[in-house]
């Protein structure tokens, strides 16, 4: 793997202040990945939706300062100080330092909001991570003016990855790959890449409705459920599944064969679970909620011979997947059979997107 391309090899034109804005999406994985080893390397390929409405808006100002030993930094979030979120983000400084030497030459005070609730029990990680990588790799630009705008979103993606290993994939859209893959040309277990094929239209669009089934803090961590897999009965069978599942899915979303995307969506999402439920200690993320809701899809679908279908992330929470030409139909069966399922009825109305906006 070659690490070496995202070194600073160049001399660097520094400046005294700067801040950059950006907005960058959370992402929904169809063929997920459960299972990593060091420094955040997948130990299978996935292949996620773009969203476009949950997303991360962060600014960082930069501010010239004597070389330190210790990057200096601060951090609010929707304009209050957060003490509580400065170790992630200091873990994340200290694997990134070797490719962005430049992070000790500056104070930096970040501001973040999430555009969904904090503690809704979505990912803010892969939004709020290549947030951050994203406005680095502006002030990497402004120190080397020579780096192209091809590079600077690859790197953004490597560096991603390092802080949230589903951030990588959180920088284009609407369908990313990460994780090396014999199919997908240019995939790399180092960053994400578009997914390189053209989609049908059935899949253009996509509406993800996320149902806040619970939003309280999970009773295990991605970082411990991924630790998990190392010793897992059935790890090796799950890695070599994902990757034909993947192989599976890049035909798919070229033939436009729906049926067999629910089929697979769902058959994943419930897969990741099962790896939870046979893991040992063993771990139930889904809530009673989860369930009926699920029920409640299977039998909407059948009834009323819809597209719709679920998956889910490691946690509680169901997203809804349907086609656009389905939307008022959908949105309705939500409303009166499933809002009332959610934590205070809330969910959220989502759709895929197309990656990273710089605002500033």
């Amino acid at each position: 793997m070659d690490i070496d391309q995202f070194l600073v090899k160049s001399s660097l034109q520094f400046v005294d202040k700067a801040s950059f804005t950006w907005q960058t999406p959370s992402n929904i994985a169809l063929v997920k990945y459960w299972g990593k080893s060091e420094p955040q390397i997948p130990k299978n390929a996935s292949i996620s939706f773009t969203l476009n409405n949950c997303h991360t808006i962060t600014t960082i100002e930069f501010q010239k300062i004597e070389k330190s030993e210790e990057v200096q930094f601060e951090v609010f979030f929707e304009g209050s100080k957060k003490e509580e979120f400065k170790p992630k983000i200091a873990k994340f400084f200290q694997r990134i330092q070797e490719y962005c030497p430049y992070i000790f030459e500056y104070q930096m005070t970040i501001h973040s909001q999430n555009s969904f609730p904090h503690s809704s029990g979505i990912a803010s990680s892969a939004s709020g991570l290549s947030a951050i990588a994203s406005c680095l790799m502006s002030l990497e630009q402004q120190l080397i003016p020579a780096l192209n705008a091809d590079f600077v979103i690859k790197k953004a993606s490597f560096l991603s990855r390092l802080g949230s290993g589903s951030a990588c994939r959180s920088l284009e859209g609407p369908l990313v790959v990460w994780g090396n893959h014999p199919i997908i040309e240019g995939s790399s277990d180092l960053f994400g890449v578009k997914f390189p094929h053209k989609i049908h239209p059935i899949f253009s669009n996509y509406q993800d409705v996320i149902l806040l089934v619970d939003k309280g803090e999970k009773q295990v961590s991605s970082t411990v459920g991924h630790e998990l897999m190392f010793d897992h009965p059935f790890a090796e069978n799950r890695f070599q599944q994902a990757n034909e599942n993947l192989t599976k899915m890049s035909t798919i979303l070229q033939n436009g064969d729906i049926t067999s995307f629910i089929n697979l969506v769902e058959s994943e999402a419930l897969t990741l679970h099962a790896m939870m439920l046979t893991s040992n200690p063993y771990f139930i993320l889904m809530k009673p909620n989860t369930l009926e809701i699920i029920h409640k899809i299977w039998k909407f679908r059948q009834e009323k011979n819809s597209n719709i279908c679920f998956t889910l992330d490691a946690g509680a929470n169901v997203h809804v997947l349907f086609p656009e030409n389905e939307k008022e139909t959908v949105l309705q069966f939500i409303e009166n059979e499933l809002s009332s399922l959610c934590y205070k009825k809330e969910y959220i109305c989502d759709v895929s997107g197309f990656g990273a906006k710089q605002r500033s």
